[in-house]
């Protein structure tokens, strides 16, 4: 990575700053008066900050070749706007944006104008504004730029908690006056807060899909669910996580015994076998392509191919940086990108996608509506417990390990804390790389 954990948080809130300008700027101009178009209050557009220092954390290997670069950049960033699309319209019940009326879009969350856009700004950000600002920033004294980082954040976190409990306060109480028969003017009352009143007047003019008015129209009551995890819930997509880590797993295990002759661990954790890779793959496609699970073949086949390469790259940038070790690498491959992913394996991304979401998840999906509400909600928890403490133990255990390898490079004692002499007893090395067969330390 290029640049520093301190200069990612100043790119964060300077690139949010300059998109919160240019939407202002662009929406004063088409309606004639100034409409502040930030989900929060203050000056700041969260989703540019995070498309900037992703740009910044996942791009700069890719200088080198200006088209993948614009090709990253479009993707990631793509990817990015989708998933916080969705999220929000899955957090408030309306979209926040709505690109439906132009060619090629995706849902309404994208479109190829934009992503085009952002391909032309990764190219910008990365040879030009980035290294400018990264030569600004370090002309701030560091402590004064420590503490200003630490207002700032102090005042997104507030700015953003005070927006949300807003927007969900009003939506809470236009829900339960939709369950009314008479008395509908009690909705003034919703407003009586100040607070509220001014986030509500500022939302409906910078996004009018989520006036009061619209939602009271579209409230319906909550009614009790009739079955577990029905639709593309956060228990169905759990239960899609867990099985395709295990299903991933053992997918990797027997085609490697097939292709290399070896038996060899796949894993991601050390408990079980569970590829979280695959894992995490399998629940965030569904939910990408859930919308999309009635369109052709060929249509899932793209959006499968494009969305898993990207998916595969982000982990293996992740799983390096965080790490420092890298689980897979593809530079023995043609058309490969840096090792990360290859056009190959993008391929059986695509053909992956058909194959779920066409023949599997129906009837996993069918599957798992059948468990009882209540059994399955408390199994269910139980395996998020597992799996969260199952990573927390593997990751802590891989750093571990890396530490004990950069010790043993340098010809130095391997001595720790309480915590480490415990990792070092019930992980050594010798079960580490059985568990990690694949696995490289690096810097």
């Amino acid at each position: 990575m290029s640049f520093t954990f301190y200069e990612l948080c100043w790119f964060y809130f300077i690139y949010s700053f300059i998109g919160w300008c240019g939407e202002v700027s662009i929406a004063a101009v088409r309606k004639k008066k100034f409409i502040n178009r930030g989900f929060v209050s203050g000056p700041f557009c969260p989703i540019y900050g995070a498309g900037a220092v992703a740009f910044a954390i996942f791009l700069p290997e890719l200088k080198g070749n200006p088209f993948f670069l614009f090709l990253g950049g479009m993707i990631l960033a793509s990817f990015i706007e989708f998933a916080t699309g969705a999220l929000l319209e899955k957090l408030f019940c309306k979209k926040w944006w709505d690109y439906s009326h132009i060619r090629f879009n995706f849902e309404g969350y994208i479109c190829i104008r934009y992503s085009l856009l952002w391909g032309g700004f990764a190219l910008l950000l990365t040879y030009i504004v980035s290294p400018l600002l990264s030569v600004f920033i370090g002309m701030i004294p560091g402590l004064a730029g420590t503490v200003i980082l630490w207002v700032l954040t102090a005042f997104l976190v507030l700015d953003t908690l005070g927006t949300s409990l807003a927007i969900r306060g009003m939506q809470k109480k236009v829900e339960q006056l939709a369950q009314l028969t008479e008395g509908m003017e009690q909705v003034s009352k919703i407003l009586e807060n100040a607070i509220t009143k001014r986030v509500l007047r500022r939302m409906e003019k910078a996004f009018p899909v989520i006036s009061p008015e619209i939602l009271k129209k579209d409230a319906v009551p909550r009614q009790k669910p009739e079955v577990f995890a029905k639709g593309c819930s956060f228990y169905k997509l759990f239960c899609l996580f867990f099985i395709g880590a295990f299903l991933g797993d053992i997918t990797e295990t027997v085609f490697c015994l097939a292709t290399t002759g070896r038996l060899m661990s796949r894993s991601s954790v050390v408990y079980g076998p569970f590829s979280i890779v695959w894992g995490l793959g399998c629940s965030l496609l569904t939910a990408v392509l859930y919308r999309i699970r009635d369109r052709s073949d060929s249509y899932i086949f793209a959006a499968g191919t494009l969305l898993g390469g990207a998916y595969e790259y982000i982990c293996s940038v992740f799983t390096e940086l965080v790490f420092g070790t890298v689980f897979w690498d593809y530079s023995g491959f043609r058309f490969n990108l840096g090792g990360r992913i290859n056009l190959l394996y993008c391929f059986f991304w695509g053909i992956a996608a058909v194959v779920w979401m066409k023949l599997l998840y129906p009837k996993l999906s069918a599957w798992i509506e059948k468990f009882p509400i209540k059994w399955g909600t408390v199994l269910c928890n139980a395996l998020i417990l597992f799996m969260a403490v199952n990573c927390l133990v593997s990751a802590l255990a891989l750093a571990r390990y890396g530490e004990r390898q950069a010790a043993q490079a340098q010809g130095q004692a391997e001595g720790g804390n309480v915590l480490e002499e415990f990792l070092d007893r019930r992980f050594d090395d010798e079960r580490m790389e059985r568990i990690y067969p694949n696995a490289k330390i690096v810097n």
